[in-house]
């Protein structure tokens, strides 16, 4: 039976008292919400962090909530409690798109949005949709709040801008009329880690591709999105040609590397296949734009009922 090394454990009572212990304890210290990355790895003792502060009590990182043109998503968010939010995926529908696919139900009833994140791992689905919809991340540490934009949050694999001292707090996406989105996946089973995977955000003004979002994971894209194919959509009519060109440059510019999950040649195809497919998805969706009140969930809809997790755990 393997066990972990021998650890203390703090619980925080609010976010500047996990400030605090981070900084009691030190680089050796970890924070621990839902604990599905770090618990086996402290098992195996691949990880043997000297203290674990638990912030499981800190309710006011539990909130999903529009906030003028912005999104707010707490960092302690479960993946099951995004998924449920109509205030979040009535706005951008790849949440649901992505939250579906992500492990399983066990999985996703207690793992975090900024635990997942945080994680670096460069096979992570959220990474890619907060890339694809140029999210803001919200850090706290002992002299105050930063904010970070998610396509410079991750430094490397397993490496992010959270310092030792720090907290990812939140996560902030913008609200643009006439914006639609879609993820798409392929996995070896249900629940898997991607073989690759793709999520695109659109916003279509006056008939043109105002901007463009494609968040790419498994395939190698630095950041985890394609400014090439992006900047490409740019001021172009949507459709098939303009899609599938994208597309083509997208995968052009990753760097899969085969491992048990496939060659690079076939991530390469898939990064393509899957950009297509979730570009045009994203097209479809933006009849569902933030700003048409007749959509339920928009953001101009005061009569849209809040998620499950808004105001609390």
């Amino acid at each position: 039976m393997q066990v972990p090394a021998k650890f203390e454990y703090e619980r925080a009572d609010s976010v500047p008292h996990a400030i605090e212990l981070l900084e009691r304890y030190g680089p050796d210290a970890r924070i621990v919400a839902g604990g599905h990355s770090l618990i086996p790895m402290m098992k195996l003792r691949l990880a043997q962090p000297e203290a674990l502060i638990d912030i499981n009590g800190l309710a006011e990182l539990g909130r999903i909530a529009v906030e003028g043109d912005e999104l707010a998503i707490g960092a302690l968010v479960r993946h099951a409690e995004l998924l449920d939010s109509t205030t979040a995926t009535n706005l951008f529908p790849i949440f649901r798109d992505a939250e579906r696919v992500i492990a399983d139900p066990i999985v996703r009833n207690r793992g975090t949005v900024g635990g997942s994140l945080c994680q670096g791992d460069p096979s992570e689905d959220l990474s890619a949709v907060f890339s694809a919809l140029r999210a803001t991340a919200v850090i706290q540490g002992p002299g105050g709040t930063r904010t970070v934009p998610l396509r410079e949050f991750h430094r490397g694999p397993y490496e992010t801008a959270v310092a030792e001292n720090e907290l990812l707090i939140q996560l902030r996406v913008p609200i643009a009329p006439g914006t639609g989105s879609a993820y798409e996946k392929v996995e070896r089973r249900v629940g898997d880690w991607p073989v690759a995977a793709t999520g695109a955000v659109i916003t279509v003004r006056d008939g043109v591709i105002a901007q463009a979002g494609i968040g790419l994971t498994a395939v190698g894209a630095e950041h985890f999105c394609a400014p090439e194919a992006e900047e490409f959509l740019r001021g172009k009519a949507p459709g098939e040609e303009t899609f599938a060109e994208a597309a083509r440059i997208a995968a052009e510019h990753c760097e899969p590397h085969a491992d048990q999950r496939g060659p690079a040649d076939f991530k390469r195809h898939l990064a393509g296949e899957l950009t297509k497919r979730a570009l045009t998805r994203a097209n479809l969706n933006v009849a569902g734009s933030a700003t048409d009140p007749n959509v339920a969930g928009s953001a101009t809809d005061p009569n849209v009922a809040g998620s499950a997790t808004e105001g609390r755990i």
